[in-house]
């Protein structure tokens, strides 16, 4: 047996969260379920948990996730109404005003790009349109069955990584992986398996660690999918300097680098100019 909880018995048992003036984001959800039109009798409150939590790359600024609130649930297929800060209203604003109408997600942050692409896949399965907007403008997102919204594979690498920095937590039971503290890259999380982590000689939490991982990165932007890293291998870190270790590094170098004719040609290759 299908146990459903239809949303317009969910309205009864919330509390009204009040905000003045325009200062919402509008999700609308159109579709069917079966051959009934969508509303918020037969929308599930699983289904309405599930979408809010995929729609969370698109409520972050600056890669943190700002305080939201479910405001309003309205008729009309489902509208769901969110309460967040004007900072997060503003960069709501501004994502969906490029994202919309041009169907290419290359430039937008990648938790951003992800979650629109997660929502496209979604539309495709279950047939539904969504269209996002905010109270005080009219420009409009909206995500159908037959629009394209993804990111071009061809600006994305696979690569491979260093960084450094302090973990703070390392584990889980069904996606293992480890939380590492940057100074460059702030907080990171990174996949790794059960086996290596349930080897390792030590507690790793709060060690500082170099960690190598693998990933993909933008080509044109140099930006790191950070949803994508997997670690390859920890290994120990010491930030003292290191002379006869420099110097031996040189000197293995050096041979390779005289046969370089324009050295200046050559960093240009690598730095991508």
């Amino acid at each position: 047996m299908n146990n459903i909880v239809p949303l317009g018995v969910f309205l009864q048992l919330c509390e009204t969260i009040v905000m003045a003036g325009n200062n919402y984001i509008e999700i609308y959800i159109e579709g069917n379920k079966g051959i009934q039109p969508l509303s918020v009798d037969n929308y599930d409150i699983k289904e309405l948990s599930s979408f809010l939590r995929n729609i969370d790359g698109l409520l972050s600024v600056g890669g943190k996730r700002s305080e939201v609130a479910l405001k309003e649930i309205n008729e009309g297929s489902v509208r769901l109404r969110l309460a967040t800060t004007l900072q997060t209203m503003a960069v709501f604003a501004a994502t969906i005003s490029v994202i919309s109408g041009n169907e290419t997600l290359d430039g937008i942050d990648p938790s951003t790009a992800k979650t629109v692409e997660e929502i496209q896949r979604d539309s495709r399965i279950k047939g539904y349109t969504y269209s996002f907007s905010t109270g005080n403008s009219d420009k409009k997102l909206i995500i159908t069955p037959s629009s394209n919204y993804k990111r071009s594979d061809a600006l994305w690498a696979d690569g491979e990584f260093y960084f450094y920095g302090i973990i703070h937590d390392a584990g889980g039971k069904t996606i293992p992986n480890i939380h590492v503290d940057t100074k460059e890259f702030g907080s990171l999380t990174i996949d790794a398996s059960k086996e290596y982590l349930r080897d390792q000689p030590r507690n790793l939490l709060y060690h500082t660690c170099g960690i190598r991982a693998k990933g993909r990165q933008n080509i044109a932007t140099k930006e790191i999918d950070r949803d994508s890293l997997v670690l390859i291998e920890l290994f120990d870190y010491s930030p003292k300097f290191d002379k006869n270790y420099l110097n031996d590094l040189i000197s293995k170098a050096t041979p390779i680098l005289s046969e370089i004719t324009d050295k200046q040609e050559w960093l240009n290759e690598l730095r991508g100019k």
